[in-house]
């Protein structure tokens, strides 16, 4: 049973996301993320959309235990 209530959470999290990334939520390109191009490269790293993720999963899941 606890491996049907984590599908139905993940299930729930991604239409979530999709539902953010649909109603034009800038969700990877918030201040504060790094963006470096040059040239053929390009470098990127999500700090503050990796914060915000942690602490919305940290909530979700202490409140999914119970």
């Amino acid at each position: 049973m606890a491996v049907g209530r984590l599908l139905v959470f993940f299930g729930l999290l991604a239409t979530a996301a999709g539902l953010l990334i649909w109603f034009g939520v800038p969700v990877g390109r918030l201040p504060g993320d790094i963006l470096v191009r040059r040239g053929g490269f390009s470098f990127y790293v999500p700090i503050t959309t990796s914060i915000i993720v942690s602490v919305v999963l940290t909530v979700l899941l202490a409140l999914f235990r119970r």
